[in-house]
């Protein structure tokens, strides 16, 4: 082949590249923008006029603005500052407690020379497979365990999961050399030791994802506070959101309000741009947290998933 012929065919496989990178630059672009443009309409609907989207409907172009919506929702001050206290204590906690015991987990079912290996391991799948049922947790957490009207009963249930064992146990059999466990025990180190001051620091990608992924779970769960959470001073903030929706609906469909008064408030309660403020109070933590946290959730996913 002549250098001439050798410039042709490197010019050609660099368009057919340019050309392959346009697509999916573009393919990417819709993706991306199919994400983005809901939350885009949230936010903005939370700022429009009640009067418009009962009119014409949600709109990326709202002719009236209103801070009526965000207003329903700030009134909630108290107890909005304090479903807050609760949500970040439930997710600091609950992310902590999970990591240390699934990472502990993790690493004493990647041993090798551990006795009790395949025994946990099963043990580890059952819950993944079979479950008693909410009836039955619902006795156990009350009756049993009294963790109602506590901060324990929103923790607890969503402290483990298989899946996040199965991804820490993968990414120290296949990221952490055996060699250096065995480095340690020959200095001397117990399993503790071992575990605290080399298999720890070496598993931060993968805390990171696994951790991401917890703390989103425990800040979006509404589940175990709408069924174990009586007390005001411990309801987090997906089940005041859904207390906001609730009392609004609620006084918009009164029957023992007057005809006349009914419609003044309806034209006045924020019905679904309050649903809509609540929702960017209730998710913006967690997207303005995620940018933080992308680069150690794409590795820890991804490191030890191919070997060679």
């Amino acid at each position: 082949m002549t250098t001439t012929e050798i410039n042709i065919h490197d010019k050609h496989q660099k368009q057919k590249f340019r050309v392959s990178q346009l697509i999916l630059g573009f393919c990417l672009f819709l993706f991306t923008m199919f994400c983005l443009l809901p939350i885009l309409l949230v936010v903005i609907s939370a700022f429009t006029s009640e009067k418009e989207i009962n009119s014409t409907g949600f709109t990326y172009f709202p002719k009236q603005w209103s801070m009526d919506g965000m207003n329903a929702v700030l009134r909630y001050g108290g107890q909005l500052r304090q479903s807050y206290l609760i949500t970040i204590s439930v997710t600091v906690i609950g992310t902590f407690l999970g990591l240390l015991i699934m990472s502990m987990f993790a690493y004493a079912i990647s041993r090798k020379d551990f006795s009790l290996r395949k025994f946990l391991s099963v043990y580890l799948l059952i819950p993944m497979l079979f479950s008693g049922g909410q009836l039955s947790s619902y006795i156990f957490f009350t009756t049993y365990y009294g963790l109602k009207n506590t901060l324990w009963v929103m923790i607890i249930p969503l402290c483990v999961s298989t899946m996040n064992v199965i991804i820490l146990r993968t990414y120290i059999h296949g990221s952490i050399p055996d060699e250096l466990m065995e480095a340690a025990k020959i200095d001397g180190a117990g399993e503790y030791r071992t575990f605290f001051q080399i298999t720890l620091p070496l598993m931060k990608p993968s805390l990171a994802a696994v951790g991401f992924m917890m703390a989103t779970a425990y800040w979006n769960d509404w589940q175990n506070a709408y069924l174990f959470i009586d007390k005001s001073y411990l309801k987090p903030l997906q089940l005041l959101l859904i207390n906001i929706q609730k009392s609004i609906e609620t006084l918009l469909n009164n029957k023992n309000i007057p005809a006349a008064a009914l419609q003044a408030m309806g034209n006045s309660v924020p019905q679904y741009s309050a649903t809509m403020a609540t929702v960017i109070v209730v998710v913006g933590p967690v997207i303005i947290a995620y940018p933080f946290f992308q680069k150690y959730f794409i590795k820890g996913l991804t490191v030890g998933s191919v070997k060679g």
